[in-house]
């Protein structure tokens, strides 16, 4: 009778479930959200609602549009899309309605290429088997580069290419290989791809240079990503042009600041000062710091060739060997530049801060200032440390106060993520001789601290406006809230190593708890897989109109303003503001919008070019190293296998599936981790791990590693027994449990 009882209240829950979900349209939850929205707070009820909610997504009621998050489907037969081409034929759409992602085999994809606009025919959806579609046309055809090496035959020429988005070869016509010589990289177009040839046909767009050599590759990373690897020399020639212009009227007009102490501090190797800091005692016993940002909207106008440049390319890209610059050099070296002993036109940030850190006042202008003094982060960071040097008291001063600001910050619910940064020595010939880490130390920190408060200002007085003012439209820096089922998770798994981390309440004091994990775990075995967890919950900033704040700094206002030179959206911002200051109309804030996104997508392209090339040069490095041993930690666990990086170097390789030949492995996504079926051994993310360097392509910039021997887990007891994160899952709130491992070094 019992038995009968639960089943019908499980029914009943159930069909609770499937009646909320069937109102909510287009929206997204999870199993907490459904639960909550429901009344089902017991544990039973929850596990009985998220079980409910795999179900319907098997079964194809549901789309599952990340990991723990659902949506319902808005499904019609025949729907358009984004096509989606992959190399190993797992051809996909994704639907204009509602995002879902459907599989097209590739006897029904009309050789439709990736971002290509079609319109497909959805089969009828079967239990328990993924649905198909099928393209009944394309609508709108992407342009379509694809960069390889060329063979070249007598009357014709293969591309061939290793992309992601293409199985087949890439035939050229012998007239259309631009000169291309067999091994040359080169970018080529499709132009066509007939329904009955298994290879589409294409041209030659440009001859990067021979395969393997620096440049090329170098070149053909940016091209990878649509990123630009030339200046127009037309644009060139625009900047050239340009002249410093410094006159007495031009000084008239803005606040002179030449005769106060100024300076700069950036990398060694750097030559676009794009800020620098001033200070000086004030009668009343405050400080007057100045945050002065190269004025580079004085000399690029709107709607010239160089705007036009800039706009489009949106950011600097930094790659190992090279800068990519946003503007041309005599701009971004040369008149922009705030190089020492030289009159220069800046914008700025001047506050008026206590002895304690505290701003008493600020002010936003236009100004005229001379650095006195150039300084590298090391020779800052020298005077630091010894007390010593040019401008010893100007820089112990600003360093004392970026400590106050920064503990401030922290304790106010900025979070804390300080990885060491991976760095080569590259030759000559643009080959790695060595690898070494940039650790971010107090001089580095002082800089960051000053123009976070800059940025913040600026945004404030715009965001923030005075009296019942309305805000005008604006460039904000914004982060959203992380995601809700990541942070559950990175909290489930941390508590396994006995790690508190707390998930609800305010931001500031989740991101308190963050911070202290993040603090506690430092030095530990299981440091670096909690700290990849953490990032990984992490949203992505993005520019927006729209201001939402931002959650990973922890302030409510936040934009970029103080690099100019490199990044478009701060020239955005220095314009708003001059217009602003000067009693302007709000612009146009759909217009805005639209330069915000394209400069967000920037922005990812530039990071996704900077770690391949990364991953390229990592490749290199270790080619000549087959063979030799490194210990690693366990940094990805996939079902294809286990990604390594190791400890010396930091370099990432893959330990395919085929090479753990010990046993057979099933892939457990819940727990991060490959099981043994046989053995039972476990492969973990964050696992110490002994690996052999076996295969480095520098092609598909890989490298492939076995496992030369296991390192034991700390969590691990005498009997080689784990607390899994399944089983953190099924404890009850306030059930106590062993702890799985020392805590008594914490904090150390």
């Amino acid at each position: 009778m019992a038995r009968s009882l639960t089943k019908k209240n499980n029914d009943k829950l159930v069909a609770r479930v499937k009646e909320w979900v069937d109102q909510q349209q287009n929206n997204t939850y999870n199993y907490k959200q459904v639960a909550h929205a429901i009344g089902a707070s017991a544990p039973i009820q929850q596990r009985t609602v998220a079980m409910t909610l795999v179900d319907m997504a098997f079964n194809g009621d549901l789309i599952e549009v990340s990991p723990g998050k659902y949506k319902t489907p808005q499904r019609t037969a025949l729907s358009t899309g984004t096509f989606v081409r992959r190399s190993n034929g797992k051809n996909s759409v994704i639907t204009d309605v509602d995002g879902e992602s459907i599989f097209v085999a590739e006897r029904n994809s009309l050789h439709a290429l990736n971002g290509d606009r079609v319109k497909i025919n959805i089969a009828a959806r079967r239990r328990g088997v993924e649905p198909e579609a099928e393209v009944v046309e394309i609508i709108e055809k992407k342009e379509q580069t694809f960069i390889g090496s060329l063979q070249v035959d007598k009357y014709f020429g293969m591309l061939l290419t290793d992309s992601k988005f293409l199985a087949t070869d890439i035939f050229i016509p012998k007239a259309k290989l631009k000169g291309g010589q067999n091994g040359d990289k080169a970018i080529v177009r499709i132009t066509e791809w007939p329904d009955d040839a298994k290879n589409p046909r294409g041209e030659v767009v440009d001859i990067l240079g021979k395969n393997g050599e620096n440049n090329a590759e170098m070149h053909a990373i940016l091209a990878e990503f649509g990123l630009p690897y030339v200046y127009p020399e037309s644009v060139e020639r625009a900047a050239k042009k340009i002249d410093a212009g410094i006159t007495p009227e031009v000084v008239a007009a803005r606040l002179d600041m030449r005769d106060v102490t100024t300076f700069t501090i950036d990398p060694k190797d750097a030559k676009d000062f794009d800020d620098a800091l001033s200070i000086r005692r004030l009668s009343n016993g405050n400080y007057e710091i100045g945050v002065h940002i190269a004025d580079v909207t004085h000399y690029v106008t709107p709607d010239t060739a160089l705007d036009r440049e800039a706009s489009k390319r949106a950011t600097s890209v930094y790659l190992v060997d090279r800068v990519v610059p946003m503007l041309p050099e005599h701009l971004s070296n040369g008149i922009c530049s705030l190089r020492p002993d030289e009159d220069k036109l800046t914008f700025s940030c001047i506050f008026e801060m206590d002895d304690q850190g505290k701003v008493i006042n600020s002010k936003i202008a236009r100004t005229v200032t001379r650095s006195n003094r150039r300084f590298t982060y090391e020779e800052a960071q020298d005077v630091i440390e010894t007390g010593n040097g040019d401008y010893s008291d100007e820089i112990l001063t600003l360093d004392r106060l970026a400590k106050i600001l920064r503990a401030d910050r922290y304790a106010h619910g900025s979070v804390e993520f300080d990885r060491a940064e991976v760095k080569f020595d590259i030759d000559e010939q643009g080959h790695p001789t060595g690898v070494y880490f940039k650790v971010s130390k107090d001089a580095n920190k002082l800089i960051e601290e000053f123009m976070l408060l800059a940025n913040k200002t600026v945004a404030t007085f715009i965001g923030k406006p005075a009296g019942r003012r309305k805000p005008k439209a604006f460039v904000y820096r914004i982060h959203d809230m992380p995601d809700a089922g990541k942070l559950q998770d990175l909290a489930t798994v941390a508590a396994t190593f006995g790690y508190k981390l707390k998930i609800n309440g305010d931001p500031e004091h989740v991101n308190q708890s963050l911070n202290k994990m993040l603090a506690d775990v430092k030095g530990s075995a299981e440091e670096n897989f909690l700290s990849t967890l953490a990032i990984r919950s992490m949203a992505k900033a993005i520019y927006s109109t729209e201001n939402i704040g931002h959650y990973g700094l922890g302030f409510p206002f936040y934009t970029h303003f103080t690099s100019p030179i490199r990044r478009y959206p701060d020239m955005m911002v220095h314009r708003l503001l001059a217009r602003y200051l000067d009693g302007g109309r709000s612009v146009n804030v759909d217009k805005l919008e639209e330069e915000c996104k394209h400069s967000s997508e920037m922005e990812q392209l530039a990071a996704n070019a900077e770690r391949s090339s990364i991953k390229y040069k990592q490749v290199e490095y270790m080619s000549d190293k087959l063979g030799q041993e490194y210990p690693g930690v366990i940094t990805g666990v996939t079902e294809w296998g286990l990604y390594v990086e190791l400890e010396e170097n930091l370099c990432e390789g893959l330990v395919p599936m085929r090479d753990l030949a010990d046993d057979y492995y099933d892939f457990d996504e819940k727990n991060y981790c490959l099981i043994g079926r046989r053995t039972h051994a476990r492969y973990r993310l964050g696992d110490k791990v002994r690996v052999k360097v076996a295969r480095a392509d520098l092609a598909k910039k890989q490298l492939d590693f076995v496992i030369a021997d296991k390192i034991s887990r700390p969590d691990e007891d005498d009997m080689g027994k784990k607390v899994t994160v399944e089983q953190a899952l099924n404890d009850r709130p306030g059930k106590k449990r062993r702890n799985p491992r020392n805590t008594s070094r914490r904090g150390h």
